[in-house]
């Protein structure tokens, strides 16, 4: 017997208890028609995503009684497997069960996936939201929120910050854009009018983590000072003892375990010293309800919402909240504040007041008073209007708050508003960044542009075109100076531009030409940023923004000498180029010379370019079976990378070789193998790759390897550019049996650069003149895990009501199951639709699939079929049943 038929073993192990799980009855045929009412919903890409946050969902359960549920958009099946060989789907269904044993560890009984198919990284929102489209996945999630009514979304972070995962980023914007559409009948209208659900209001959307600094032990959360004052950042200490005395720091370190084809089976263990164990952060995006920023304790963000507020608050299900008619305003300028009231559904608000918290010398006018109660149910709103002095300082956010008093308590909340130049001049922002920005402001978020530092990357010893984007916020046509400001070591054409009738509410821009001057900078992350200032003047006055430089490294590529060989030997004169600098490191453990370090060359030919690496290392990591030539960075390996145009915005349009030196094929002499990763076309480098020669040489007794390599140019997915090729080499160094590298090296290093193509070094090929093409359309993965193939799913959908895929739910009619009985070879079951579509049937032992048939069946049509069963006794049989749009799952006891 086990808790519940959709959860593995281990689901809610000793976390809770101290105890083995024990069992509910297994469900029978007829349920209720209602899904699961969840306290709190994390929205997430992919399996281990909500990990860092299972200490808090952990001791919530316990000490408060909250349930949880998690969303994952994909199943992780384009992700690398530590464990095994099993990739695509197969891999995607274990990787859920590692994920419902690890969510069970913290009491989490729902996983709703939702079939879209894990790509690779990327660190693109806009590649992600093209592949698993928009409006289909922002529907489910929807769906799945007014199905479960959670009182609390949690997400991640939504903004291209460097090295965030592009599906996370994008799987928060759904989560922020949800947020808003449940509530809103007007949204997805046929889930009210088809398929009976209701809009649903919840009370507090959050992002994990928090922009600031804290100390770690028991005051974490008391102690976080925000980078942006305006943050409401709420902490929960992973300290706290469990029912069995360990820690929820221990527990998640447990729980993070299980994930164990992500290579995370060996996670460090938790510290056991109080004073060392951090805090999970959250940061408040949006609440309809009142809070307390003062409330330190774990259940802060719970109270109002999941949990009553504190003694004196507001009425539970009381919403309290400010809409402003902008988030930019001049100094001088007034904006419409618009306090929002509604009573809870079971009672009135007697005799509300609102009344303004305004920054030192704001003014407000309008009356706080509202006409008489507030029915229950019932929304009510008074809107002021606030002025800001003149004289304000300018780029700097404030907080207008309110405070709601009637005859059932009192609450606050607040709201953020930014201070700015009548004309201000911002770095001109990287595509992604500019595309975060209209989202974030289009969606209700422009507090969130705080995120994204504005940075701009320049070739070593370079120019490039430094736009600065100017926008009039004041009511008056303006015209003015810009001055740029630049570190040691860079120059401009001008030290000021002019710009002129610049009209309010419009938007202009002035260029600058930038050099760095000085080529003996350090490049890459070895530098840093190279910070610099935009000083905008107008009529009303001047103002300072602030922005940064990177500087990546640049070379010059000649053609390859007359004798040149693809041998594994860099002979002199078949590369007169310069040596390249592999050894910057940006990521994992620090190394030596003789531990981890790499030089490169390139060249090219008439039609090919060709890259030589010497790598030397201490320690040859785990060989891979030829079988398993994929995701090169688990072990010693090198990653060639060549943007043609040098002009990517994400690395669907650029060329990724990932190459191993040898692989465990004694048989064959254990030789190199190559494929091609998270590009333009990925796969196994005979069929990707076409052409392509690698030969490897690996010392003996070991002391590294070198690899030459011959990418011909037909095989890049569009034709080079000689004035402006992106170009990048990256060593990965593993010093285990266990698939798992310590330390990554490469020539242009910074934080995420495998996915960040403006990050790549630029080189030009003087002398080339490349035969004109079309570029080649990427290839996408289309192959993702599916919720019917998968029997915990199913069983937990014909438990909690959400259909697989959180797709439609079709009506119990929809398919009769009867006979269920044990025979020969299997498990007989006769299955009726009453309308045509497809029976996937399972036999289950409460755990695992036994056997898998797939029916499809004509509208009224009856069949009776043997499922099969392997190594196993079976204990009921489980049904998804898709039929158009919708889906139904079931599951029935064998008799």
């Amino acid at each position: 017997m086990r808790l519940k038929a959709f959860l593995l073993p281990t689901a809610l192990a000793l976390a809770l208890t101290g105890t083995p799980a024990t069992a509910l009855a297994a469900p029978t045929d007829a349920r209720s028609t209602d899904a699961v009412d969840l306290d709190v919903l994390f929205v997430s890409a992919h399996p281990d995503d909500e990990a860092g946050s299972l200490a808090t969902l952990g001791q919530w359960k316990q000490r408060y009684g909250t349930k949880a549920g998690v969303v994952t958009i994909t199943r992780g099946e384009g992700g690398g497997n530590a464990v095994g060989l099993e990739e695509g789907p197969p891999l995607g269904i274990i990787r859920e069960r590692e994920e419902r044993t690890a969510i069970g560890r913290a009491g989490v009984e729902n996983l709703y996936n939702l079939d879209h198919v894990d790509f690779w990284y990327t660190a693109s929102a806009p590649l992600s939201e093209q592949i698993w489209g928009h409006d289909e996945t922002l529907a489910q999630i929807v769906r799945v929120i007014r199905q479960t009514r959670p009182e609390i979304v949690m997400t991640m972070n939504p903004s291209p910050t460097p090295g965030n995962h592009g599906n996370h980023q994008q799987a928060a914007r759904f989560a922020a854009e949800a947020f808003h559409a449940a509530a809103d009948p007007k949204a997805f209208p046929e889930q009210l009018s088809k398929e009976g659900l209701s809009p649903f209001r919840a009370a507090k959307f959050l992002r994990t983590g928090g922009t600031g600094s804290s100390s770690a032990g028991p005051q974490c959360a008391s102690s976080f000072v925000p980078a942006v004052p305006t943050d409401q950042v709420f902490g929960v200490w992973e300290g706290t003892p469990a029912a069995d005395g360990r820690t929820w720091a221990e527990i998640e370190v447990e729980a993070r375990r299980e994930y164990v084809t992500q290579g995370w089976a060996n996670t460090a263990a938790a510290p056991t010293d109080p004073a060392k164990i951090r805090c999970d952060f959250y940061t408040l995006v949006d609440s309809r309800v009142p809070y307390d920023p003062a409330d330190t304790s774990p259940e802060a963000i719970l109270r109002g919402s999941a949990l009553p507020p504190a003694a004196g608050g507001l009425p539970r299900g009381t919403e309290l909240y400010l809409t402003a008619d902008r988030f930019d305003l001049a100094p001088g300028q007034s904006v419409e504040v618009t306090a929002h009231v509604r009573a809870p559904r079971d009672r009135a608000l007697t005799a509300p007041r609102v009344s303004l918290r305004l920054p030192q010398g704001w003014t407000a006018t309008g009356s706080g008073a509202l006409r008489g109660a507030v029915p229950a149910g019932k929304e009510r709103t008074v809107t002021f209007t606030v002025t800001v002095p003149a004289g304000t300082e300018t780029n700097v956010q404030h907080l207008l708050g309110a405070s709601l008093t009637t005859g059932q308590g009192a609450g606050r909340t607040d709201r953020a508003v930014r201070v700015v130049a009548d004309v201000r001049g911002t770095l001109e922002p990287l595509p992604e960044v500019g595309l975060f920005r209209s989202w974030a402001g289009d969606s209700g978020y422009p507090q969130l542009d705080t995120l994204i530092d504005p940075v701009l990357t320049i070739g070593s010893g370079k120019s490039r075109s430094v736009r600065i984007d100017l926008r009039n916020n004041g009511a008056t046509a303006q015209h003015g100076t810009v001055t740029l400001g630049l570190p040691a070591g860079f120059t401009a054409d001008a030290a000021s531009k002019s710009y002129a009738d610049l009209a309010p509410g419009a938007t202009g821009a002035v260029t600058f030409t930038v050099t760095n001057s000085d080529a003996t900078l350090p490049t890459a992350n070895e530098g840093g940023d190279y910070g610099l200032t935009i000083t905008t003047t107008s009529a009303a006055g001047s103002t300072v923004e602030t922005g940064a430089l990177e500087i990546v490294p640049t070379s010059e590529v000649p053609r390859a000498g007359q004798d040149h060989a693809v041998d594994g030997v860099a002979a002199p004169g078949e590369y007169p180029g310069e040596e390249l600098d592999l050894s910057r490191i940006w990521e994992g453990q620090a190394t030596t010379a003789q531990d981890a370090s790499a030089t490169g060359r390139i060249a090219w030919t008439d039609d090919a370019l060709v890259v030589f690496v010497q790598v030397t290392d201490d320690v040859l990591g785990k060989k891979v079976v030829p079988q398993d030539c994929k995701r090169q960075r688990r072990t010693d390996s090198v990653e060639i990378i060549v943007d043609p145009k040098g002009n990517s915005s994400d690395t669907s349009t650029v060329f990724k070789a990932g190459i191993f030196p040898v692989t465990d094929d004694p048989a064959n002499g254990d030789p190199p193998c190559w494929q091609r990763d998270a590009d333009n076309r990925q796969g196994p480098g005979a069929t990707t790759a076409p052409g392509m020669t690698v030969v490897s040489k690996v010392t003996a007794p070991y002391t590294g390897y070198t690899i030459e390599a011959r990418i011909p140019f037909a095989v890049l997915p569009d034709a080079i550019d000689p004035a402006r090729m992106g170009f990048n080499v990256l060593v990965y160094d593993s010093d285990t049996q266990d698939l798992s590298s310590q330390s990554r090296l490469g020539w242009s290093t910074f934080t995420g650069v495998r996915a960040d193509p403006y990050r790549y070094g630029l080189v030009t090929l003087p002398g080339l003149t490349p035969a004109a093409r079309q570029p080649s359309a990427p290839v996408f993965p289309d192959t993702a895990a599916r919720s019917v193939h998968s029997p915990q799913t199913i069983a937990q959908s014909a438990v909690d009501g959400v259909a697989p895929a959180a797709v439609a739910r079709l009506p119990e009619r929809a398919l009769r199951i009867t006979g269920q009985r044990q025979v020969a070879g299997g498990v007989s079951v006769t299955v009726r639709a009453d309308r045509a579509g497809t029976a996937y049937l399972h036999t289950f032992d409460g755990d695992r699939s036994l056997g898998e048939r797939t029916v499809q069946l004509r509208a009224g049509q009856q069949v009776t079929v043997v499922v099969p069963v392997t190594g196993g006794t079976p204990t009921s049989v489980l049904a998804a049943f898709e039929a158009g749009d919708g889906a139904l799952a079931r599951q029935v006891p064998l008799t």
